[in-house]
């Protein structure tokens, strides 16, 4: 019973996830969905300021401090591991649709693209950022890093072993593909409101922190010198740019 709780547990964590990554691409394309990066009614500046940092803050906050190794080690001495992924992908994905429902639009614009052959190209750079993010996953392994495989060899009462270190594909030829395409998703639009503006500016800055002194930290000391090598020959976030 316990291991079909787990099952279950897991599994609806990963559709919650489905959802709130479906719903992104809407709500920061200003598509689809009922409430939009720059929808909803206008407040004053300085009180839009104010909640929309802190809504990215709680994002920021949970999703670097669950993703740290002595932080996971401390949560799994309480819960089963087998769905510590689990949570840690529900709990990302809340923060996120905590975000969609209370951002505070700022609607002045900064540009708008009135050539229609260029807006064409942002928005089709705008779905390729996705489609990166999406692809890159699967360069991995997509059904571990949301947590699916761990609960699934759980039923099957197989040991998960840690994830293995791999440079397929897009990893080749820049070490962070996902945030490459997510930072390419936030920034291509042919029309960029100030609350548009700030979301970009502010994620951009919480990835290039996190990758630099959290993640690949950690991926130093997990993996060694070979991660150290990796970084000498493959490029951060542009390619073809040798650097750490």
């Amino acid at each position: 019973m316990k291991k079909i709780i787990i099952l279950i547990y897991g599994a609806l964590a990963y559709i919650i996830f489905l959802i709130a990554f479906l719903y992104a691409i809407g709500f920061v394309g200003n598509m689809y969905v009922p409430k939009t990066i720059d929808s909803g009614v206008e407040t004053s500046l300085s009180k839009a300021i104010i909640i929309n940092i802190i809504l990215l803050s709680v994002f920021a906050i949970q999703h670097s401090l669950m993703a740290r190794p002595a932080f996971k080690k401390w949560f799994t001495s309480i819960i089963s591991p087998a769905i510590e992924r689990s949570t840690y992908v529900l709990l990302s994905s809340l923060a996120l649709i905590l975000l969609y429902l209370y951002w505070q639009p700022l609607t002045t614009v900064v540009w708008d693209v009135e050539n229609q052959i260029i807006a064409f190209i942002l928005i089709g750079v705008f779905f390729l950022g996705w489609l990166i993010v999406l692809l890159s996953t699967f360069m991995i392994n997509h059904f571990e890093l949301f947590g699916l495989a761990q609960i699934f060899n759980n039923l099957k009462n197989k040991q998960t072993e840690n994830p293995k270190f791999q440079t397929n594909y897009l990893y080749k030829i820049i070490r962070h593909p996902i945030m490459l395409g997510f930072i390419i998703a936030f920034w291509a639009t042919p029309v960029m409101t100030v609350g548009h503006l700030m979301f970009a500016v502010i994620t951009t800055l919480y990835i290039l922190i996190a990758i630099k002194f959290l993640e690949e930290k950690d991926l130093r000391k997990s993996i060694g010198e070979k991660y150290e090598t990796y970084q000498k020959e493959v490029p951060m976030l542009i390619p073809f740019i040798k650097s750490k």
